[in-house]
């Protein structure tokens, strides 16, 4: 069964590779353009060539940082409520992220990739839940009310 916010591959990729699509669009434009560098990475880690993984999953862990760090700031700067909770998820990914560079140095480029499925399932889930209540949240707090979000090509109910 497919997921009305998980975007379809497209043609020409494995069904399985992450993409973005607007189906991923939170209306919080910071978070946003954080989380469309994330997919990124996390579809490159998915296909490319053995040799390129080392250096993919150091951009993927630089990035992860960034974006996490960026989240926890404007969590706690505001007194998000959820906050803990999605630290602390942050905190396991990014875990298990450092684990995965390890194995790697050691010649394990099949964690690599399973990471970087792993990754491409947990995604969609924290961003419907975890980063759209954040989203909503900042929005609320900069703005005044919950974003206004247009997504063009996604499949409706």
């Amino acid at each position: 069964m497919s997921d009305l916010l998980t975007p379809p591959a497209p043609a020409g990729t494995d069904a399985d590779t992450l993409q973005w699509s607007d189906a991923f669009l939170l209306g919080f434009t910071p978070m946003d353009d954080i989380h469309h560098e994330f997919v990124q990475l996390v579809g490159q880690l998915q296909t490319a060539p053995e040799a390129e993984l080392p250096a993919l999953l150091e951009a993927f862990i630089m990035h992860a940082q960034k974006h996490f760090d960026e989240e926890k700031t404007w969590m706690v700067e505001t007194e998000f409520p959820a906050r803990e909770c999605h630290i602390d998820e942050h905190t396991a990914v990014m875990n298990s992220v450092l684990e995965v560079r390890e194995l790697l140095a050691q010649g394990n480029s099949t964690i690599c990739r399973e990471l970087a499925d792993e990754l491409a399932r947990w995604f969609p889930g924290h961003a419907d839940y975890l980063d759209s209540a954040l989203s909503h949240w900042m929005c609320k707090q900069r703005l005044g009310g919950k974003p206004v979000v247009l997504r063009r090509n996604v499949a409706s109910a």
